[in-house]
Formats: C-alpha cells, structure tokens, sequence
C-alpha cells in the first residue's frame, strides 16, 4: 500500500494493510506494525480505535512498553492530554527503579522496570504495547503498575492473540485492540 494513499471507505483496521511481513527469520516478530507509524492517517486512526473503547474513563497516566510500545503509548498520551510513562528493559533508567523479570514471545528471560517516582496509588495508568503475543510483556508491566499501588485502567495493543497470556489479560482488564473479528484468527495462527 502506498504511504501516501488513504482508502476512501476507512472501516476499522484498514490501517492492518501497512504492516509488513517478516522476511528475517524466526529471530523476528511474525509481522512488523513499524510501517504503518509512518502513515499519518494509518497512526491517527490506529489510535483513535485503540482509545475508542475507554472514552470517558478516567485515565491519569499512559504507560507504553520498551520499545515499540513507546510509539503508540506517546501518540495515544498526546491524544488524551496525559503524562508517558516509559516501561523500560532492566539497565536504561538511572533513577530508582523497580524490577520485575518475565518471558517474552520469543521465549526469552528478561527483566522489566519502572520508575519509583511517578506512580501513586490509585493513579489510573493506561498500558500500550505494539502487540500481545504471548502476555508475558504486558503481565509484566501489569504488575509493576499494581505493585506501585497504581490501577490499571485498561490494555490496549495493535493486536491481543488469543493465547493463554491474551486470554488472561482480556479476563481481568478492559481491553482494546485493532484487529476485527473477522481477521483475528489469522492473526493468532500468525498468517
């Protein structure tokens, strides 16, 4: 799809068409929503769906997730008028921090942390992510986000695969993603 073309009909998701497949190898996320960031109308609507399900609650904070998340956590941020929050991998923030370690999509043990100074309890915090694969992530920054006293307001992603991570994550929190209906099994087997 050309960068520049905007669909004259633009139903939910249009926006799913700019993302490219993976050509580097199984190292790689299945599909890369990087492309479509750089299509304005793309990134405007993709946020505005993102946002669409919590209209009128009551959100202090959006919190994006290393590194993809910081992306559509600031645009979505800026949309609502609210402070970012950077959920970081282990060893990128010289303050006071708090850890939590997790498994990613790949499989991988790493370790997530968050600032001490910005959560009190009771603030509402939005959590944003590129994507919910596995959950492992997004359970990871749920619990930074609880363990500072924090509530978390809502999740919300690109996409939310229907694996055992995704399915807990849509049970206990209010969620939102891209992907319709109709799409999101060949989202889930990664087609």
């Amino acid at each position: 799809m050309d960068l520049r073309h905007v669909p004259a009909a633009r139903e939910r998701g249009w926006y799913l068409a700019l993302m490219a497949p993976n050509v580097k190898g199984p190292n790689y996320a299945w599909l890369d929503p990087s492309r479509l960031y750089c299509h304005p109308q793309g990134l405007q609507d993709c946020v505005a769906d993102l946002l669409q399900p919590f209209q009128g609650d009551p959100i202090d904070m959006v919190a994006g997730i290393d590194a993809m998340g910081f992306i559509l956590g600031a645009a979505a941020a800026a949309v609502l008028q609210k402070g970012f929050l950077a959920l970081r991998k282990a060893g990128h923030l010289c303050v006071q921090t708090l850890a939590q370690p997790y498994t990613d999509y790949s499989g991988r043990q790493k370790v997530m942390e968050i600032r001490t100074d910005t959560i009190s309890p009771g603030l509402r915090v939005l959590l944003v992510d590129q994507w919910v694969e596995t959950g492992g992530t997004m359970r990871a920054a749920i619990e930074l986000v609880e363990r500072l006293g924090g509530v978390v307001a809502g999740v919300a992603a690109i996409c939310i695969e229907d694996s055992e991570g995704g399915r807990w994550i849509r049970e206990h929190y209010k969620c939102s993603h891209c992907v319709p209906p109709r799409l999101q099994p060949c989202f889930d087997h990664h087609q």
